[in-house]
């Protein structure tokens, strides 16, 4: 068993940094977060996943409204389409594309790490910097074929 760094949490002036006493009188380490953790890609990979991930159901949200835009007659559907059409709306769909692409390859990034592949340091730094890479490409290509189809326009 784990015994306290020195005697009972009575004997110390406080916790070492980075260590927090227990309701059982144990001291462990905390739980780590940035101050403790060097910055590394597979970082940003994480924090862009969760950020991605929520950011789709606001996307969900918008295809919802667009449905009962299209529910509720022309009229409604017309102001929506004028709303996701206008700059700001293209800058809408333009961020949930880039959210949609990026959590897309960094699902298929978690999948081959549950199959082993690309665990090491550098492995994983490397299928993040991939997905990021990705995710940039396949944006400005989806966009760039929108606009040179003529499907979307300024």
């Amino acid at each position: 068993m784990s015994e306290p760094l020195s005697g009972s949490p009575a004997d110390q002036a406080g916790p070492p940094r980075f260590y927090t006493p227990q309701p059982n009188g144990r001291v462990r380490p905390t739980s780590p977060h940035l101050q403790i953790w060097r910055w590394h890609v597979t970082m940003l990979g994480s924090i862009l996943h969760r950020i991605t991930g929520s950011g789709l159901v606001g996307g969900a949200v918008l295809v919802a409204l667009w449905l009962g835009a299209l529910a509720f007659g022309p009229e409604s559907y017309d102001t929506f389409v004028g709303l996701a059409g206008s700059p700001l709306g293209l800058i809408v769909w333009f961020a949930l594309s880039l959210a949609g692409f990026y959590h897309l390859a960094s699902g298929v990034r978690h999948l081959i790490w549950d199959t082993g592949a690309g665990l090491s340091p550098r492995g994983a730094s490397t299928l993040t910097t991939v997905t990021l890479v990705f995710t940039v490409v396949a944006t400005l290509a989806f966009w760039g074929w929108l606009f040179a189809s003529g499907k979307v326009t300024l």
